[in-house]
């Protein structure tokens, strides 16, 4: 077994060539999480990986052998929920509305301009169709983001953000208010809506 106890992010630092060449292996997002897993590259060799603890493996990131070889690490496509607004009724604004809710049921998101992605889930998929959202299963890598807070040694960006503090006090965020308006449900779903289609459709009378 080859053993791995090393992660560079996103591979910084090393040549483009080193990358092309290196063998890879395909991880799904649950096995990601994990600072120590077994796997299997695409060379077929079985691998041991020991990362320290709390350490979030991301596809493109590099792992390193104890014999120095590097191995690079794709996301896995996997199922998840792929979230859209509905263009026809809806607007960007719903997107911002229910990553708000999801975010206060701490659900992990990936968050892309134009969707949201989260791992399945019968329930949040209901609850995102009565919010007027599209719902869709799909297979996809799924990166999402992590804690404002999270620990990042191992994922640092290398910017500095120049924010200056006195002494012995602890940088404050500022506060921010998150207003959700709810508006009324007064629209007509037309067949362009795709609510009424693959299971988008909702209990409630408009």
């Amino acid at each position: 077994m080859l053993t791995l106890n090393k992660l560079i992010p996103g591979g910084r630092g090393l040549a483009g060539v080193l990358l092309k060449r290196a063998p890879t292996v395909e991880l799904d997002w649950d096995v990601r999480q994990k600072s120590r897993f077994d796997a299997t590259d695409s060379q077929g060799r079985a691998l041991g990986v020991f990362l320290p603890r709390g350490t979030v493996v991301r596809g493109g990131d590099v792992l390193v052998a104890e014999d120095g070889s590097l191995l690079r690490v794709l996301a896995a496509p996997q199922p998840v929920l792929r979230v859209t607004h509905c263009g026809e009724h809806g607007t960007p604004f719903d997107l911002l509305r229910a990553a708000y809710h999801l975010g206060n049921r701490h659900v992990q998101l990936e968050l892309k301009p134009d969707h949201l992605k989260l791992e399945p889930d019968h329930v949040l998929a209901e609850l995102l169709r009565q919010m007027h959202l599209i719902v869709s299963e799909v297979t996809e890598a799924f990166e999402p983001e992590s804690g404002a807070y999270a620990a990042s040694a191992s994922h640092d960006h290398g910017h500095a953000h120049g924010h200056s503090h006195a002494p012995g006090h602890a940088p404050h965020p500022a506060p921010v208010e998150i207003k959700v308006h709810d508006h009324g449900h007064g629209h007509v779903h037309g067949p362009g809506c795709g609510h009424d289609h693959g299971g988008h459709h909702h209990p409630h009378e408009h």
